[in-house]
């Protein structure tokens, strides 16, 4: 199939224009990533998102793949010297996976079967007679297949039967209207195997669950293939099997005699040696592909919002990893993040340092001039958040808490150690706590996406889609915020469009060797920085205090010279454009439109000028728990404040300040009808929840957001 092809079918199932589809494609195979096709080119492909960006590439990816699939089918059947004009045609033309698989079943070389066997034995002839259901009475016929290997006419009929069965299971139609039937009616069933109740006690749910295939949401479904795969659970999937071999006899029976009866026989056998045990897998496979999809972008959707956590900026701030019997590790930043001094206290038990610890937090707020302090959300976190907000500062200090997740895992990496291989892992863990707080997207694209643990069943779904995927958002994510160039990590600049590793590692040296940039273009003086890397990256680097003040936005330098020109039109300077909104207002673009660029790049452009290098990332805001500290002071029908810390499809998790988060069931997010909870609420918002029930015994605690504000 050639690139027009493809490009037509892209189109038409996206809704969209094929030249936009085409221009998309150009742009990838010439090597641009998505962030910059969505920012820099709106004109080539009529301002598509990256959402739709990424539908394309994934599309074309999948097409590309299905025709590699055709070529080795055509090739093998070809091999077998049994190809068609027909049937090439209909290889040609189908457009998916199952449907290919559909026509080549006939002709894929065969492990031996019973049909085979038969075969083997000179059956087939008998199989097409009886098949064809003419002969009232074929037990007649069937003598003259009697052999040394066949001897009998009850065999010579049974090895005719299946060769039948075979035939009927590798039909295209009948698989194509089973599969209908599936879509529509098929019924998954999960119990228990025998003598593992007791074990398997945590998915008692599903010990005897029965319900539509089509109305089972995706974490029910990896719920119960996590049971099966663990051993307790046996699942299947099947629609009613009267249905199915109705079905079939209307496919197959042709008449009403001693043929068509031994034909019916065959169908019995099809379906429930070949058609049901294929199409279960078949199906199997296809809920597990679609309950991964879902459990993926549950997860992209949680990182997307942890990424783009509210930044504290840059402040001089101390951050504080709470422990009780190891103390509390201490640290102090400066407003680029950089490690000026650490310590630790021993506040709580067993040593209850209080009054010395309070001491040394006060000198370290004072002698580090400290604006913030973050805490980390582990153990000890409410005890010393108290602490902490009951000193007397003589200053107005900001107090956070900061979420540890997967702070353990960069602590131990080799990410950390390289930053900081003189400190050890409770130092760095400290480290990454107060960076969080000044910037969550710079310190957590250091920790693998998978580690951060904001999804539902990460661990059971294809890893290789869900790091693709994953790497996507943080891509995503880095270059819709920008990077600072003289101050970003190596980790941070990998991401940025058009780099990696190795650039990103040069793009330091250079900076360590040379000292800041100075300028945008003084990048093509990186080692190995090209011109189609540098038109692909220099968009989203930042340089705060450039000569050129466009080096400090989000106008690329392709179109500076159009700034320019805005400026000299009005005999001003390009920093004077920045600074004055009335200047801007007698600007009209339509005057700058040319062949290459439109109103979209030009709207980019005036937007920019307003706000050069703006942050899309909300402003961070202080939040206060209630005053409860563990599950027993937790009681039925407070209204208590809390912190968003995961979606999933069924419900939110909520810290209200307790170890065990609460749970908000989809059911109590709103009164009305929630069809995904991602609608009502977001990662780390801070929300008023009731509590509905408290599990001790269970250490659950059940909440609602029903008839209480979401906003704090």
């Amino acid at each position: 199939m050639n690139a027009e092809k493809y490009f037509q079918i892209i189109a038409e199932k996206l809704q969209l224009y094929v030249w936009q589809v085409e221009n998309a494609v150009r742009l990838f195979n010439d090597g641009a990533t998505i962030p910059f096709i969505s920012r820099y080119r709106k004109e080539m492909t009529g301002s598509m998102d990256e959402v739709t960006l990424l539908t394309v590439r994934d599309e074309y990816t999948r097409l590309g793949e299905l025709d590699k699939r055709r070529e080795s089918i055509i090739r093998s059947i070809e091999e077998q010297g049994k190809m068609t004009p027909e049937l090439r045609r209909k290889l040609e033309e189908v457009l998916t996976l199952s449907e290919l698989e559909d026509i080549y079943l006939p002709y894929r070389p065969k492990r031996r079967t019973r049909a085979t066997i038969s075969r083997e034995k000179g059956l087939e002839p008998l199989a097409e007679i009886v098949f064809r259901q003419e002969r009232d009475n074929p037990d007649d016929l069937a003598e003259d297949f009697i052999s040394e290997s066949v001897p009998a006419v009850e065999e010579a009929l049974a090895g005719a039967g299946d060769i039948i069965a075979e035939w009927i299971s590798e039909n295209e139609d009948a698989r194509k209207a089973l599969r209908k039937i599936y879509e529509k009616e098929a019924i998954i069933h999960s119990s228990v195997i025998k003598g593992k109740e007791k074990e398997g006690i945590k998915y008692s749910d599903y010990f005897d669950w029965s319900e539509l295939l089509s109305k089972c949401p995706s974490h029910r479904y990896l719920a119960m293939r996590r049971g099966e795969k663990e051993g307790f659970l046996r699942i299947s999937i099947a629609p009613d099997e009267s249905k199915v071999i109705r079905l079939l006899e209307r496919l197959f029976i042709k008449k009403n005699n001693r043929s068509s009866e031994l034909v019916r026989e065959a169908i019995g056998d099809s379906w429930k040696r070949l058609l049901s045990p294929s199409l279960e897998n078949e199906f199997k496979n296809i809920a597990r592909e679609r309950a991964e999809d879902v459990a993926i972008k549950v997860f992209a959707d949680n990182l997307r919002q942890l990424l783009l956590a509210p930044p504290l900026g840059e402040k001089n701030v101390l951050a504080i990893d709470p422990g009780y019997r190891t103390g509390c590790k201490v640290v102090c930043l400066d407003r680029q993040g950089n490690l000026l001094h650490n310590e630790t206290i021993y506040p709580h038990p067993p040593q209850n340092q209080t009054a010395l610890s309070v001491k040394k937090i006060v000198t370290l707020v004072n002698s580090y001039k400290i604006e913030a302090i973050a805490i980390g959300n582990g153990t000890a976190s409410r005890e010393t958040e108290e602490l902490i907000r009951w000193i007397k500062f003589d200053r107005d200090i900001q107090v956070f808490v900061v979420s540890e997740a997967g702070a353990s895992v960069y602590s131990a990496s080799k990410v950390a150690r390289e930053e900081f291989p003189d400190y050890d892992v409770t130092v760095r863990g400290a480290i990454s706590i107060g960076r969080r707080l000044m910037d969550p997207l710079a310190e957590l694209v250091k920790i693998e996406p998978g580690s951060i643990g904001v999804g539902q069943y990460q661990h059971d779904v294809d890893q290789t889609k869900l790091q693709n995927v994953l790497d996507d958002v943080v891509i995503s994510c880095v270059n819709a915020v920008g990077v600072e160039l003289n101050t970003a990590s190596s980790h941070l600049l990998t991401y940025v469009s058009g780099l990696g590793p190795q650039l990103a590692k040069n793009i330091i040296e250079y900076r360590t060797k040379n000292g800041p940039f100075k300028s945008r273009q003084e990048l093509l003086n990186v080692k190995r920085m090209g011109e189609k890397a540098f038109e692909q990256c220099a968009g989203f680097l930042r340089i705060r205090g450039a000569e050129n003040p466009l080096d400090a936005s989000a106008v690329h330098p392709e179109s500076y010279y159009i700034v320019e020109k805005m400026a000299s039109d009005l005999g001003v300077k390009v920093v004077d454009l920045i600074q004055n909104e009335e200047l801007r207002k007698k600007i009209n673009i339509n005057d700058y439109v040319t062949e290459k660029t439109g109103l979209p790049t030009l709207m980019d452009i005036m937007n920019e000028l307003a706000r050069p290098g703006r942050d899309p990332r909300m402003k961070i805001k202080e939040f206060r728990f209630a005053d409860i500290h563990s599950i027993e002071d937790v009681k039925e029908g407070m209204i208590v404040p809390g912190i968003v810390t995961n979606v999933t499809k069924f419900g939110v998790f909520v810290d209200i300040g307790v170890k065990q988060d609460g749970l908000i069931h989809i059911s109590n997010l709103r009164k009305e009808f929630v069809k995904d909870p991602s609608d009502v609420v977001k990662l780390h918002q801070h929300i008023m929840v009731k509590v509905l029930s408290v599990d001790l015994e269970r250490k659950r605690i059940q909440l609602s957001l029903k008839d209480v504000s979401p906003e704090k």
